[in-house]
C-alpha cells in the first residue's frame, strides 16, 4: 500500500502555496502522490503544475477534476499538457460533483452523471489515442450537428507521452462505484471503512492492478479524544451539508454504513443551523473506522487494517506537518 498526500483546495483566506509546500516535503518523505481538488474556489490544475515544478518523482494527480467544468477535449488536453511537463508523472482524477455544483455554479443541468461520466472517460480515452473524434452520444456530439455546419473531426496536435494516463473515477453511490471497476483505472473512495467497505461496496469486481485509493484524514495527537473531536467538523460538513436533504450522497454513504440514525439528526442539526451540535452527533466508533488518529504507534497498529482491506493508496488528508511526518514513520 502506497503512501499519498491529499492535498484537497485552498480554504477560504489560505493560498495553494501553503499545500504546495507541504506537497514537496511529503515527496522528501517518500509519498508517492499528491492529489489536489477543486469546489467552488481554487481549481486542481494550476496547483499540481507548480507543485510538479518544484518536484521529480510524486505523482500529480486530481481528486477531482470536475467534468461539469471542463468539456472532455479539454480535460484531454490538460492531461496531457500536465503530464509532458512532469515526465509523465500525471494521474486524472474525474468526478461529477453534485447537482448544487453541476447547477448552481457550472450552469449545467444535472441529468443522468452515470450516462454522461461513460461518455466522457470514452471521449478522453479516444482523444488520448490521437484518434479523429467524432462521438454522438446522449449527452456529448462532436462535432456538433445542427451547427453551423463547419465543424470537423479533429485529432489533438500534441504527441503524448503516454497513450493511457490513468484514470480514476469519483464514485459512492453502488452503480457508480461499479461502472467505475468497469471504465476506470482506479476509483477515488471517501469515508473508507476498512472493516466494512465489503460489504457496502462490490469490490469483488475490482479486476487485477485496479487502483484504490481513499482520502483519509489524519491527525498525530497524544490526545486521542480530542483528536476525534478535531476531525467531527469535517464528517458532519459532509454528511450534513453537503448537498440538499433530498440528495446528499455523503449522508447516504453515512447511512449505509450502520449510522442512519445519526445520518438524519446530523443532517438535521446541520441544516437548521447548528453546526456545533452536528458535529458532535458524529460517533468516535466512526471517525476510528474512517481516519487515522492518535499518536503513531496507535496509527501504525490500524494502518495493517488499512493494507488488508484491498486500499492500493491511502491518500493521507492533512493540512498539519507532524501528522504527515509522523504517518510516513508509522507506515514505514
Amino acid at each position: 500500500m502506497e503512501l499519498g498526500f491529499y492535498m484537497g483546495y485552498a480554504q477560504p483566506g489560505t493560498s495553494p502555496l501553503e499545500l504546495v509546500e507541504l506537497a514537496v516535503e511529503a515527496e522528501r518523505l517518500g509519498y508517492g502522490s499528491a492529489w489536489a481538488a477543486e469546489a467552488w474556489g481554487v481549481d486542481a490544475i494550476t496547483p499540481l503544475a507548480w507543485l510538479g515544478a518544484r518536484t521529480t518523482t510524486i505523482g500529480l494527480g486530481t481528486a477531482i477534476m470536475q467534468i461539469p467544468g471542463r468539456s472532455p477535449a479539454n480535460a484531454a488536453m490538460t492531461a496531457v499538457t500536465m503530464d509532458m511537463l512532469s515526465g509523465g508523472r500525471f494521474r486524472m482524477g474525474l468526478g461529477t460533483s453534485g447537482p448544487q455544483v453541476v447547477e448552481g455554479w457550472h450552469g449545467q443541468p444535472w441529468g443522468k452523471p452515470l450516462g454522461k461520466t461513460r461518455e466522457y472517460v470514452e471521449i478522453v480515452r479516444s482523444v488520448l489515442r490521437r484518434e479523429r473524434l467524432e462521438h454522438h452520444g446522449a449527452h456529448y456530439d462532436i462535432p456538433v450537428v445542427g451547427g453551423t455546419g463547419l465543424g470537423k473531426p479533429l485529432k489533438l496536435m500534441a504527441r503524448p507521452l503516454r497513450a493511457e494516463i490513468p484514470i480514476y473515477i469519483a464514485a459512492i453511490a453502488p452503480k457508480a462505484v461499479e461502472q467505475a471497476f468497469e471504465i476506470a483505472d482506479g476509483w477515488l473512495p471517501i469515508f473508507w471503512s476498512p472493516e466494512k467497505a465489503r460489504d457496502v461496496f462490490p469490490l469483488d469486481r475490482a479486476r487485477d492492478g485496479f487502483e484504490i485509493a481513499p482520502a483519509v484524514p489524519a491527525l498525530v495527537t497524544d490526545d486521542v479524544e480530542s483528536g476525534r473531536d478535531a476531525l467531527k467538523p469535517y464528517y458532519s460538513f459532509y454528511v450534513g451539508g453537503m448537498g440538499a436533504k433530498s440528495k446528499n450522497f455523503y449522508n447516504d454513504l453515512f447511512a449505509r454504513y450502520g449510522y442512519e440514525a445519526e445520518a438524519a439528526k446530523i443532517q438535521e442539526l446541520f441544516l437548521g443551523g447548528d453546526q456545533v451540535g452536528a458535529a458532535a452527533k458524529v460517533p468516535d466508533a466512526f471517525v476510528d473506522e474512517v481516519a487515522l488518529v492518535g499518536p503513531v504507534e496507535r496509527i501504525r497498529d490500524r494502518l495493517a487494517a488499512w493494507r488488508e482491506s484491498g486500499v492500493t493508496s491511502l491518500l493521507l488528508s492533512t493540512r498539519d506537518l507532524k501528522t504527515l511526518q509522523g504517518v510516513a514513520e508509522a507506515a514505514s
